[in-house]
């Protein structure tokens, strides 16, 4: 019997665009589709921490749906809220106890995260984190949910990447609402 624990997982989680956007030229969203049949809590229930840029954290770490929202809606950002989070800034420190901030050593803090006990963990965005966590080969898991909207102009997922990235298709599911996922894992070869 082995005493080997499973290793943590960083999962990048995102709508895009079928043109590759992550939000449209002016940071809207409005076109990202969230239905009970993409069974999105399902997801947040296998996460336990989410890493955020800073620009990110800023707009959605402390986000709360307004009184008029849906209680579903409501219920999603609870779950979101009762996750640890890490906030990577180049600048910003630990202003606050709602989240941990990394300032440096990218490599080694996610390392050490990984091997904490837990579930797996949710890497956020924004496209410079994404990037920086792509590069350095820290993504293990990417979950696109592709969404039937092309905008022509925006916020693009990959820009930048300095090397090749071999996938491997571990899963596809299309939604009634036309938005396909799709799962891939790093190929290690």
């Amino acid at each position: 019997m082995s005493n080997s624990i499973k290793q943590r997982k960083i999962i990048l989680d995102l709508a895009v665009t079928l043109d590759g956007f992550i939000e449209g030229k002016n940071g809207e969203v409005d076109w990202c589709i969230m239905d009970p049949e993409m069974e999105f809590t399902n997801f947040l229930n296998q996460i336990d921490t989410i890493l955020y840029g800073r620009k990110s954290y800023d707009l959605w770490g402390n986000y709360h749906p307004s009184i008029e929202d849906s209680e579903t809606d409501k219920e999603m950002w609870n779950l979101v809220h009762s996750k640890e989070k890490y906030v990577f800034s180049r600048t910003q420190t630990n202003s606050e106890n709602k989240a941990i901030y990394i300032n440096e050593n990218i490599i080694e803090e996610v390392a050490k995260l990984k091997k904490m006990p837990g579930k797996d963990i949710w890497l956020y965005g924004g496209s410079s984190l994404i990037t920086s966590f792509i590069n350095l080969g820290l993504v293990d898991e990417f979950r696109l949910s592709i969404h039937p909207v092309i905008l022509g102009e925006g916020k693009p997922l990959f820009v930048d990447i300095k090397q090749r990235k071999n996938l491997i298709l571990v899963s596809t599911r299309t939604f009634s609402s036309g938005v396909v996922q799709v799962i891939y894992h790093l190929n290690e070869e």
